[in-house]
C-alpha cells in the first residue's frame, strides 16, 4: 500500500459514523463518486465491533488517499474508530498535503468546533470511557 501522497491508491477515503449515515448520505456519496464519476472511492463496509483495532490496511487506504471526506454526524465524537481515523487523516495532512473536506451532517459546524450540543455530549461520554484508564 502507498506510504507517501505520491503513491495514492484512492483519490477519495470517506471517514464517517456507519451508524449515522452509512445507508444514507454516505452510500449516497459513494455512489455518486463511484459509479457516477468513477473516482476511486475508499469507503470501509466492514462495522467494527467494540475491542477491535482499526486494521492496517484501512490506515493505509487513509495514508494513500489524495483527500478525506470527514463525514461529522451526530454521534461520530462516540467512536473512538471514527477520532482514530481522523488523527491518521490529519497526520496525512500535515506530512503529505492530503486535503480534508469536511461535511456537517445534521450538526453544525459550530458544534464540532466548539463540542457542543449532541456532538459534544458523545464526546464527552467517549471522553469519560478513558479517565481513569492509565497512559500507557
Amino acid at each position: 500500500m502507498a506510504s507517501s501522497s505520491s503513491s495514492c491508491n484512492y483519490e477519495v477515503f470517506l471517514n464517517f459514523r456507519g451508524e449515522d449515515t452509512r445507508k444514507s448520505f454516505t452510500c449516497y456519496l459513494y455512489d455518486k463518486l463511484y459509479e457516477g464519476k468513477k473516482i476511486k472511492t475508499f469507503i470501509d463496509d466492514e462495522e467494527l465491533r467494540r475491542g477491535d483495532e482499526i486494521s492496517p490496511a484501512l490506515l493505509n487506504a487513509i495514508q494513500g488517499s489524495k483527500i478525506s471526506v470527514v463525514i461529522f454526524s451526530k454521534d461520530y465524537a462516540s467512536s473512538k474508530w471514527c477520532l482514530n481515523e481522523l488523527v491518521k487523516i490529519l497526520e496525512c495532512k500535515n506530512t503529505n498535503g492530503q486535503i480534508i473536506i469536511p461535511v456537517f451532517y445534521g450538526v453544525s459546524p459550530s458544534d464540532v468546533r466548539h463540542q457542543n450540543g449532541t456532538f459534544g455530549d458523545r464526546f464527552d461520554e467517549l471522553k469519560k470511557q478513558f479517565e481513569d484508564k492509565p497512559e500507557m
